[in-house]
């Protein structure tokens, strides 16, 4: 915790923390389920249910509307995925961005698809979406679309009105909740963006007022101030790039240690063997919807190339012909 919640009232320090969003939702699940619990205790449950929020296991087989309700659940859903399925970007495997959901929905059953195709587009812009991306990629792409949604759909929205040629006095700057976290879907090449000195002031009075997470205005600016002009999808690909936003964040590790978590490995053989040794009665009792089988075609290895910097990576590969 930081040190400042001490200067915070109790009603701030309640809504920034959601303590009683988990007070809530344990209630719930206990009154849901109250016939099995009984047997173990309610003192009991509620201590394993927030020793599990401590560890950020809640989230698991979780629905989405519980996984999105605080920023501290989707770092832990962010985690969770990383923590699950890294050995993909060991391997060095590439997946598309269907086969990235259906992972995603491993962890949570009614995950949205757009929510991975607004990361996906981040790497590979609106004329490559069919094309497979590195774990790595998609990642650190996903943690900031997940993370930051509304202010990603506000930061479009003053993006377009830019493009459209409004006066910077005259853009509007969005500070409620967006429930679609819609961005500019198309850019084509011949667009050079917006002054990019204008889209920041608009950013700056936007942080100012914006009630819910943002990257830092600093971690902005020092992006902004390196070029004269940024199209949306390039501005998004700085922010996934920034090591000051991310470090900032401290979901997942930076690149050089993403598979080198020795640690971490050892927390979650612990936590498999626990829930593999758990009798049924005592284990979190979230209902499991029936998922639809499906088969995962054998990924065939492609010829990598370099990609321009128009918001890809080098790690992404292009589109086949």
């Amino acid at each position: 915790m930081s040190a400042d919640r001490f200067s915070l009232s109790a009603e701030e320090y309640l809504g920034q923390s959601h303590v009683l969003t988990y007070l809530e939702d344990a209630v719930s699940q206990l009154l849901e389920y109250k016939e099995e619990h009984s047997k173990i205790g309610i003192a009991r449950f509620l201590a394993e249910y927030f020793t599990s929020v401590k560890h950020g296991s809640h989230i698991l087989f979780r629905e989405f509307s519980f996984v999105q309700a605080t920023p501290y659940n989707r770092a832990s859903f962010i985690r969770m995925f990383w923590q699950c399925f890294r050995q993909i970007g060991k391997n060095g495997d590439l997946l598309t961005v269907l086969e990235y959901h259906s992972l995603l929905q491993l962890i949570c059953h009614d995950f949205p698809l757009d929510l991975a195709q607004k990361a996906a587009r981040i790497i590979l812009m609106d004329d490559a979406m069919d094309c497979p991306m590195s774990f790595v990629d998609f990642l650190y792409a996903f943690q900031i679309q997940f993370y930051y949604c509304e202010f990603l759909g506000s930061i479009g929205i003053v993006y377009q009105d830019l493009h459209m040629g409004k006066n910077p006095n005259t853009v509007i700057v969005p500070t409620s909740s967006i429930e679609q976290c819609q961005s500019p879907t198309t850019e084509t090449p011949t667009q050079d963006g917006v002054d990019a000195a204008q889209f920041y002031d608009c950013l700056e009075t936007l942080c100012d007022r914006y009630r819910y997470n943002h990257p830092s205005p600093l971690s902005l600016k020092q992006i902004l101030h390196k070029v004269e002009r940024v199209t949306f999808f390039g501005f998004l690909m700085a922010i996934v790039k920034h090591e000051g936003i991310n470090g900032t964040l401290g979901i997942v590790p930076n690149k050089l240690e993403l598979f080198t978590d020795s640690e971490m490995d050892q927390e979650l053989e612990k936590f498999i063997d626990q829930l593999l040794n758990t009798p049924a009665t005592n284990r979190p009792t979230h209902k499991e919807p029936t998922r639809k089988t499906t088969h995962r075609k054998t990924i065939t290895h492609r010829k990598k190339v370099n990609v321009e910097s128009d918001g890809s990576t080098e790690e992404t590969d292009s589109s086949e012909n």
